[in-house]
């Protein structure tokens, strides 16, 4: 029986932009137990609702499973390679060049008391 779908899975075209940047698993060893696409789906679920790893849904693989590829993806530049990918792509679509040709860098910002550390927040000893 196939799972229902939830708010935060990706739509048919969405998964089709996105799956030729999702490592196939490797060849050897044991055969994937899931999908590509459920792993995506679940870590998905994970990131756009702000739950915990360990409170993710039963339909989807565990969570040490997604939590595993999440980190591996994250680690080998996957997240960031599909990122730049699909912008690129975007901005084509939409007639830009590809690549940005300026970027904007704002910070904030802090006031802060002049003394630091424990002697702003410590009484001191008699």
């Amino acid at each position: 029986m196939a799972r229902r779908p939830y708010p935060t899975d990706l739509r048919d075209g969405e998964w089709e932009l996105l799956a030729p940047h999702v490592p196939e698993a490797k060849a050897g060893g044991r055969p994937a137990v899931h999908t590509r696409r459920g792993i995506v789906d679940g870590i998905l679920c994970v990131l756009r609702s702000g739950e915990a790893w360990r409170l993710v849904p039963h339909d989807f693989p565990s969570w040490r499973t997604l939590y595993h590829y999440f980190r591996l993806w994250r680690k080998d530049g996957t997240w960031e390679k599909a990122h730049a990918a699909l912008r690129e792509q975007t901005r084509r679509r939409m007639g830009r060049e590809p690549t940005p040709s300026a970027a904007i860098l704002d910070s904030q910002s802090v006031k802060t008391t002049e003394k630091g550390g424990r002697a702003a927040t410590t009484a001191p000893r008699s």
